[in-house]
């Protein structure tokens, strides 16, 4: 066995393969890293007295430790970044990382961490991430791919692709970690081990923390004075049975110098170079995380004088057990910190801080020095390891009540505000994830609102059909903005019509010429063009008598509820009217925006917004896209997350819902193109520029003569690109091209039932054989394969239609915007109907038709979910008045019950 007087002369070999002797090392590395030369520092002449500190020396003596070697560094911020730099910034070379540490606990199995994480089948996840790992989209997975992923939803695959990013991003931080230690020669085996094990970013920087470059700490200051000696006195010391107070002074009175100037400064330095040593081991942040994860508390208090508005009075006086902060509160208190209106922090009752601190020390104590190597212990490692490794008599002593003054400093003052720090990533990392999925279900469900065709009043046995749609921007002091559109979406007319008197008039209200410009809209939309594809509809209206309506569009924002009274007054006696209240979220932003510009270039900015409403009863979906989802007004606190991972969350919402219904190929916008699965913005322009020079495609397989569109774009966008009319009946299907041969013997057959014995005989999976079943069962009528179908419709009022009582406690409920209802005339009990606008985890925000929306909080509506949409009939549980910034709001609380 090599002695310890040999293993002193070797220094721990990276994975460079090379290694220096210590005293090698010593002349090197102010040479090689261009730092400040190593300053020795020899013990006094004198001896100790007997005591602990002299057996301390002793021991060094034993082990074959030349005392007179004992050196120290000094590591200025300047020296540190000669070897560190910006190491941590940037992605690191795979290939180099895993030759330096190997795979991790986590990518060596990858595919049972995420399962462990989620919750989900093994073998489905290990499906899902070899599919994704191979370049597939998600829409892609999820429909054409269900046999490998054991059939998992879009939800749960969205949760895997997000822990996949995560880990890639967990990797590439102990990349950077591990490059930054081997380039300062740090890297050891311990670490290595340490490095890969290591599953939390937390845990990862607790292995960098002694290592990083940072500004002077009171522990390097320390150093620089030459108490490091002293420090590993007191540490090895307070394992030592006895041990008084005057030997204490005594070991810290030979350190005293003029920069040094007694023996508690002397003391009181040493401390804090053990203070920054305890912080920095990795299993005494372990247990302290563990010891208080039941036990702390996440408090919120008002600032003094803040919040006069009182819109954070909820959080006034807050407190939680941090298990218990759901992500909502979370967010709104970080948002009431950013106003400056709340503090946030963590407690730990004092008595639980001192136990901890007193556990923290006996772990110390009991642990061997190899447990969590730091600059310190490397360079006293191999003199203190058979000191270290004798009885310990757990007496009083005056080194170990030195060495607990400096773990409470270690507490109070690094870590502490560390775990802090750690606490609020973690709230912060739940919150965001909850809101990231709320709004991503609240905004695929904004973008599956049935377009206008798929509208349940157009049936046979209501014998009517649109005709045309007028979209209508309300307004004042501008007046309302009316866009006429066809049922393909071309402008055919537009008209400012002012209805209502202003507050500041632009033009004077003119009600009559007002009615007679929407007639005359009225007029030409009923007269407006057909598109070739209305055919079903074309033989109803000649076949039997059909009434034709023009649909108005009115936006739900300012004077909307006027204009709507306006409407129900003018045109009580036509019949060629009716009208819906549309969410204008977002119409303003896209206006302004440069697509807007492009699409309608020589159109007033103002007017832009009324054909937005106007296109998003038509197609809600093809409309919505060209917006920023942001915009569009669903979700909770979105301005409260990360920006980039909320634009890419949304993104994927976005192609999840496109993708689910299927894109024309042949008249989508470039905008819709660019959310299939596989393409991007410069496929999709190329596609637009293929059908101005060709006419558009007659099959699928075309798409393979666009430049730049390969067998990988094909395979994920053809299932979803639709082409009505071609060369192929099975291209207007949701049907993959690699899925035709099975299509066509299924189609040859009288009646096909999907069995698992049918899927062996084509060698596809059951799932697979059932989707093209059901793709080929209705075929005949395209419409009954959209999805959007399934989704509530909006409702399509009659201007000439009774309007009910408004009283409190009547039986059936009223439209609290149709009957002119105002929030100052709601009465506690009324009963109204509404649409649910918002989804959030504490309840849903209702649109009721007043001017602001109310609140109907999750105790207060049956088990069964909302959604973005639906319409519900709720009652007025309590009404509250409100100034904010000088306005007049209103809190009203809603509830089904």
């Amino acid at each position: 066995m090599q002695s310890s007087a040999q293993s002193q002369s070797q220094s721990y070999e990276g994975c460079s393969g090379q290694s220096l002797s210590r005293e090698a090392e010593a002349e090197a590395s102010p040479q090689s890293c261009g730092a400040s030369p190593w300053r020795p520092w020899r013990f006094p002449e004198t001896d100790f007295p007997e005591g602990p500190a002299s057996k301390c020396c002793e021991a060094f003596a034993e082990d074959g430790y030349d005392l007179h070697l004992f050196k120290h560094r000094c590591t200025p911020e300047s020296d540190v970044n000669d070897w560190e730099g910006d190491s941590l910034q940037g992605s690191p070379n795979p290939s180099e990382v895993e030759q330096l540490l190997g795979k991790s606990r986590i990518s060596s199995d990858l595919p049972q961490w995420i399962s462990r994480q989620l919750h989900l089948e093994k073998s489905h996840v290990a499906g899902a991430v070899r599919l994704f790992n191979e370049g597939s989209t998600l829409p892609f997975i999820a429909r054409y791919r269900k046999e490998q992923t054991g059939s998992m939803k879009e939800e749960d695959l969205r949760r895997v692709e997000r822990e996949m990013s995560r880990v890639k991003d967990l990797e590439k931080k102990r990349g950077r970690v591990a490059l930054a230690l081997n380039r300062g020669k740090h890297l050891n085996p311990s670490l290595v081990e340490s490095l890969l094990q290591a599953e939390t970013v937390e845990g990862i920087e607790g292995l960098w923390a002694p290592f990083k470059a940072k500004r002077q700490t009171r522990a390097q200051k320390a150093k620089e004075q030459g108490l490091e000696p002293l420090a590993k006195i007191l540490e090895v010391a307070a394992k030592e049975p006895g041990g008084v107070e005057e030997e204490a002074a005594e070991a810290a009175q030979q350190f005293v110098s003029p920069e040094v100037p007694d023996v508690q400064s002397a003391l009181r330095a040493a401390r804090d170079i053990l203070a920054e040593q305890l912080a920095h081991r990795a299993d005494l942040r372990q247990l302290a995380r563990q010891a208080l994860e039941s036990k702390v508390l996440c408090r919120a208090r008002r600032k003094p004088g803040a919040d006069e508005e009182e819109r954070f009075k909820t959080y006034w006086s807050y407190e939680a057990p941090l298990k218990q902060v759901k992500p909502h509160q979370f967010l709104a208190i970080q948002r009431g910190e950013a106003s400056k209106c709340l503090t946030m922090d963590f407690l730990v009752a004092p008595e639980e801080a001192k136990q901890l601190c007193e556990t923290l020390v006996e772990t110390f104590l009991q642990s061997s020095v190899k447990a969590a190597p730091t600059p310190l212990r490397v360079g006293t490692l191999a003199a203190s390891s058979a000191h270290l490794a004798r009885a310990n008599q757990r007496r009083p002593n005056a080194y170990r009540a030195q060495l607990s003054l400096a773990m409470t400093d270690s507490w109070q003052r690094l870590l502490l505000p560390s775990l802090q720090r750690e606490w609020r990533r973690r709230l912060k990392e739940r919150a965001e994830d909850e809101a990231f999925d709320t709004f991503r279900k609240n905004l695929k469900k904004k973008l599956m609102s049935p377009p206008l065709r798929l509208h349940p009043r157009w049936t046979e046995e209501n014998a009517e059909m649109p005709a045309a749609i007028i979209g209508m921007d309300p307004g004042f002091r501008t007046g309302c903005k009316c866009a006429l559109i066809s049922l393909t979406g071309q402008v055919l007319a537009t008209k400012t019509i002012f209805p209502h008197p202003p507050s500041s008039a632009v033009a004077p209200a003119d009600p009559p010429a007002a009615r007679a410009d929407v007639e005359e809209l009225l007029a030409q939309g009923l007269t407006a063009p057909r598109r070739e594809e209305e055919a079903p509809q074309k033989k109803r209206r000649l076949e039997k008598e059909v009434r034709e309506l023009v649909i108005c569009s009115l936006g739900n924002g300012t004077a909307s509820r006027e204009t709507e009274s306006w409407l129900r007054r003018q045109f009580a006696q036509h019949e060629g009217i009716g009208y819906v209240i549309v969410d204008e979220a977002g119409a303003s932003v896209y206006s302004a925006s440069p697509l807007a510009s492009k699409e309608m270039p020589s159109m007033d900015v103002s007017m832009r917004g009324a054909v937005s409403i106007a296109r998003r009863l038509l197609d809600p979906l093809a409309e919505l896209v060209k917006i920023d989802p942001r915009s569009i007004g669903v979700g909770l606190y979105q301005h409260d997350v990360d920006q980039k991972r909320l634009a890419e969350e949304l993104r994927g919402a976005t192609m999840d819902s496109v993708n689910s219904v299927g894109v024309d190929l042949n008249t989508a916008s470039p905008s819709l193109l660019e959310h299939v699965a596989g393409l991007n913005a410069s496929l999709s322009r190329s596609i637009l520029q293929y059908r101005e020079e060709h006419g558009g495609f007659s099959d699928r397989q075309e798409l393979l003569k666009i430049k730049g569109f390969g067998p990988k774009s094909f395979q994920q966008s053809a299932g979803f690109l639709r082409i009505f009319g071609g060369k192929e009946p099975l291209d207007a299907l949701p049907i993959h091209p690699e899925s035709y041969a099975v299509a066509k013997s299924l189609r040859s057959r009288v009646q096909v039932l999907a069995t698992s014995e049918l899927a062996a005989e084509f060698g596809i999976g059951f799932e697979t054989l059932s989707d093209i079943c059901s793709a080929l069962e209705n075929a005949a009528d395209g419409e009954l394969l959209d999805p959007r179908r399934q989704e509530p419709s909006l409702r399509i009022k009659m201007p000439g239609s009774t309007l009910q009582a408004a009283t409190a406690g009547t039986s059936s409920a009223i439209d609290a915007q149709e009957a002119g209802i105002t929030a100052a005339q709601l009465q506690l009990g009324l009963r109204l109907t509404g649409v649910v606008r918002n989804v959030v985890a504490f309840g849903a925000f209702i649109d009721i038709g007043v001017g602001c929306d109310g609140l109907l909080h999750i105790s207060n509506y049956p088990k069964a979910a909302l959604s973005v949409n639906d319409q519900v009939e709720v009652r007025v549980l309590s009404l509250e008045r409100r100034q904010e910034r000088g306005k007049e709001k209103w809190r009203i609380g809603l509830t089904m019950k």
